[in-house]
């Protein structure tokens, strides 16, 4: 092999320093499709494959039992400068089928074609019946040693770091459909913790529909298009899913939830998380608690307007999902702390009159405070969207030493329920072997064979007792730290198919989520139930959600009412409730970290909007600015990211306006952030495009000096949106 001279050596050195402190002072937008910038002709040169982008990495390189390979993370995809059947043969060429002559018949012994199309005819699997638009990042997870007095699980533990793996969704959409339809979102998070992985899979609303995992199918095929025409796709906004959440009213709390602001997630950074069910902890005396597990955003928790959620279905509908790859790659790291609300193992299971049981329900925070045990970090993004995201398979009874399940029957079900759907979606019973679901702790199962078993099992004897193996595996003992189930006792009871009576009180907890939000937050309620029933066909479906909202709130039901021009229903006698501020997303201020800026420039003051965008970058957002054409603005070394063609004002979380521009569709982008009450700031000749536009009041920042509108449009981004704009109708 041919050595590199000194000279050229201690050149390349100085041209990557040179290129390394020129990315410092100009980081580069995020959403670059590949490691380096292609060629503008097609490359002859054989080389090995691009290594990934900084932000992106793989699964851990653990074999299909979970020992560290050390094989670097490159290993695990394609290798090689040349084109190879999947043997490794070496192919000459892949654009021509073997023909009986340039214009005969292709020949049946042509096993590249053969190859080619098999395997293309075979890359789909079954997509998830629900939670099949999702995207994922890899991450760590830090405990903060707080929980050990509740929970022995290791993971948990003061400054351990576990590797995670975090998918968030919708439910109820297809694959093709859009991020930002009104819908719950899924929140599920692989630990791949010393002692197995543990699977904490929930969603952003703390409740469920339903009660018993034997309704499932139910509100899944209600809430699913209807299946003589398959439309609508990924809403709720249809007479099947009305028709049941009207006479299922277990359903109620979790509606009150969906037609708030928490059914149209800002971006996945910005969402809280739930497990939903109540765990039972075991700490390492033995003693137990009940629990509630909880994600808090660091950047709080914010949503979109309903006229942005539209806009974005059509304009970007990969949002939320390009919102956190961009995230992470722009170093906008976003981060959660888990958090649990602690009760007492009581043989009730109940806290403060709340059946522990029951998953329509919550614990308000202000009756068990969410104490924080650890720090959830997302910082890669995955190398294949399919090897990854789509192949992960979680499963609630992935647990371990610390954690178990208890007798809520909606838990209960999904325990089963997630390993069943695995063996069809991932084509057997090995799918824990595909490398994103490979635990990173020693695994010894006895399981053998079956479809995609990549494991070389050694040994002749699984089973259990066995000498021929010398024994191996052995169960653990105690001291082992193995998973032990909680012995509780049983009533003595008869086989029933029904409910506790703690079960029947559907309204109490939906009421006392309406009155533990601001009015800005119930006008987009009202206006979500008017949309969402003024879209049913059925009159009687939408007179009977009306009888289920008087039994929640009389202005709820009289202002839904009044948007659908219906009567309202006689009142109904309604419990005092003490309102949760827990529950609201209002009223405080958060970090700017990773917000979007759309900076529509003055090509007369670049050198302005050059200080800007410098000053956006230090202060951790993202500047993308907007002129009439793309690519470089003059000699400026600046460059425009967006076009007035394919700016749309939903991308940004504030707009700064440098230039006065006639075109219709700048004027358009103001009006819209107006609408949506985003911050907008402007200086220069943009103060004149803003008040041409009509837009003037709260959130407008006119002034000269370029540094003070950005530092005052900092200051707003702080409460997300600029609320007192629209004054709401409901006190």
């Amino acid at each position: 092999m041919a050595t590199r001279k000194p000279g050229k050596v201690v050149k390349a050195a100085v041209e990557k320093a040179v290129d390394k402190v020129t990315e410092l002072v100009n980081p580069p937008i995020p959403g670059a499709p590949a490691s380096e910038p292609p060629s503008l002709t097609e490359p002859t040169e054989p080389r090995g494959p691009l290594p990934p982008k900084p932000d992106q990495t793989g699964p851990e390189t653990v074999s299909p039992t979970g020992t560290p390979t050390g094989a670097p993370q490159l290993s695990q995809g394609q290798q090689g400068e040349f084109l190879t059947t999947a043997g490794g043969t070496r192919l000459y060429d892949t654009d021509h089928s073997l023909k009986a002559g340039e214009r005969g018949p292709t020949l049946l012994q042509d096993h590249h074609l053969r190859e080619k199309i098999m395997h293309f005819d075979h890359e789909r699997i079954p997509e998830r019946v629900v939670h099949a638009r999702g995207y994922g990042a890899h991450g760590v997870f830090v405990g903060y040693g707080t929980a050990a007095n509740v929970c022995k699980a290791g993971f948990l533990g003061d400054g351990v770091e576990t590797p995670v793996f975090v998918r968030f969704s919708t439910v109820l959409g297809s694959r093709g459909s859009a991020d930002t339809v009104r819908d719950t979102r899924g929140f599920a998070t692989k630990f791949y913790t010393q002692e197995g992985n543990f699977d904490l899979v929930g969603n952003n609303i703390p409740v469920f529909f339903i009660q018993d995992g034997i309704k499932f199918p139910d509100v899944i095929h209600a809430g699913k298009p209807h299946p003589d025409r398959e439309i609508p796709q990924a809403q709720s906004a249809h007479d099947t899913f009305w028709d049941f959440v009207s006479t299922h009213t277990e359903a109620t709390h979790h509606v009150l939830w969906n037609m708030s602001d928490r059914g149209i997630p800002r971006s996945y950074r910005t969402m809280e998380g739930f497990g939903v069910h109540t765990f039972r902890l075991v700490n390492a005396d033995g003693e137990t608690a009940l629990a509630k597990f909880h994600w808090k955003p660091k950047l709080g928790v914010h949503s979109l307007v309903w006229e942005e959620a539209q806009l974005l279905a059509g304009v970007d509908p990969d949002f939320h999902r390009r919102d956190l790859a961009d995230a992470i790659e722009s170093g906008a790291h976003p981060q959660w702390e888990l958090g649990l609300q602690i009760m007492p193992d009581s043989p009730q299971q109940t806290f403060e009159g709340i059946d522990l049981l029951d998953p329509t329900k919550i614990v308000p925070e202000e009756l068990a405070p969410v104490q924080p045990v650890g720090l959830l970090t997302l910082n890669r993004n995955p190398l294949n969207y399919f090897a990854e995201t789509e192949q992960v398979a979680f499963h609630l009874g992935n647990l371990v030493p610390g954690i178990d399940v208890t007798d809520d029957p909606l838990f209960q079900a999904r325990l089963f329920s997630y390993l069943d759907t695995q063996l069809t979606r991932l084509a057997g019973p090995n799918f824990n072997q595909i490398p994103i679901n490979r635990p990173h702790a020693p695994v010894n199962d006895m399981f053998r064979d079956g479809f995609h078993q990549h494991a070389v099992h050694a040994g002749v004897a699984p089973y259990r007792p066995n000498t021929l193996d010398g024994g191996n595996p052995f169960v653990a003992k105690a001291g082992d730290r193995p998973f032990v189930e909680v012995a509780r006792p049983l009533p003595k009871a008869v086989k029933v198919r029904s409910s506790p009576a703690s079960f029947a009180d559907h309204f109490t907890q939906p009421r006392l989520f309406w009155q533990s939000l601001t009015p800005v937050e119930k006008d987009h309620v009202v206006s979500a139930f008017t949309f969402e029933l003024g879209k049913c066909y059925e009159q009687a479906i939408k007179e009977r959600e009306l009888l289920v909202l008087a039994n929640v709130d009389a202005t709820l039901c009289a202002e839904v009412a009044k948007g659908l021009g219906l009567p309202v229903p006689e009142k109904a006698r309604l419990k005092k409730v003490t309102p949760s501020p827990a529950l609201s997303q209002l009223g405080q201020t958060w970090p700017s970290d990773g917000r979007m800026i759309g900076i529509v420039v003055d090509p007369a003051d670049l050198d302005g909007v050059r200080t800007v965008r410098e000053t956006v970058l230090a202060g951790g957002m993202v500047p993308l600015l907007i002129a009439p054409t793309g690519g470089p603005l003059g000699d400026s070394g600046l460059v425009a990211q967006r076009t007035f063609l394919t700016a749309r004002s939903v991308e940004f979380d504030a707009l700064l306006v440098a230039g006065d521009s006639p075109d219709a569709r700048v004027t358009l982008m103001i009006q819209e952030a107006f609408r949506h009450a985003k911050a907008i700031g402007a200086w220069g000749t943009g103060r004149a495009a803003v008040e041409a536009a009509g837009c003037t009041g709260p959130g407008v920042v006119l002034d000269d000096d370029a540094s003070k509108v950005l530092a005052d449009v900092t200051t707003l981004l702080g409460a997300h949106r600029v609320w007192e704009r629209f004054p709401p109708a409901i006190a």
